[in-house]
C-alpha cells in the first residue's frame, strides 16, 4: 500500500514533503529548563478563588429560593419548617381563615 502511495505523482510528493518537514523539526527547550513561574501560579490561585466565590453565591441564591418557596412566593403553599409535623398550617404564616396562603405584603421581605 506504502509502495502505491508513493508511486502516485501527488500523494508521493505529500509524503516525502511531510517527512522532509518531520527531520526538520525543531526541537524545544529541555523539560528542565523551562517552569511555570508565579504567574502560573497566581493565575491559578485567582482561579480556586473564582470557584470559592461562585460556590458562596450560588448557595446564597438557593437559600434565597428555598425562603421564597416557603413563603409562597411561587404559588406553592407556605410551609413553616419550625411548625407541626404533619404539615398542617398554623400561626401567622397560614393566611386569611386557614387557607394556606400568605397574603400579599405578608411573609419575609426578600429583597436586597
Amino acid at each position: 500500500m506504502l509502495d502505491a502511495l508513493l508511486s502516485h505523482p501527488v500523494a508521493g510528493s505529500l509524503l516525502t514533503r511531510l517527512v522532509v518537514l518531520a527531520d526538520e523539526v525543531v526541537e524545544g527547550p529541555e523539560p528542565e529548563d523551562v517552569k511555570a513561574g508565579w504567574g502560573a501560579f497566581a493565575l491559578f490561585i485567582l482561579g480556586i478563588a473564582a470557584v470559592v466565590l461562585l460556590s458562596f453565591s450560588l448557595v446564597k441564591q438557593l437559600r434565597r429560593a428555598q425562603q421564597a418557596r416557603d413563603a409562597g412566593v411561587y404559588g406553592d403553599v407556605p410551609t413553616d419548617r419550625g411548625g407541626p409535623a404533619d404539615g398542617s398550617p398554623e400561626g401567622p404564616a397560614a393566611g386569611p381563615a386557614g387557607s394556606g396562603r400568605t397574603p400579599r405584603g405578608e411573609g419575609p421581605d426578600l429583597r436586597d
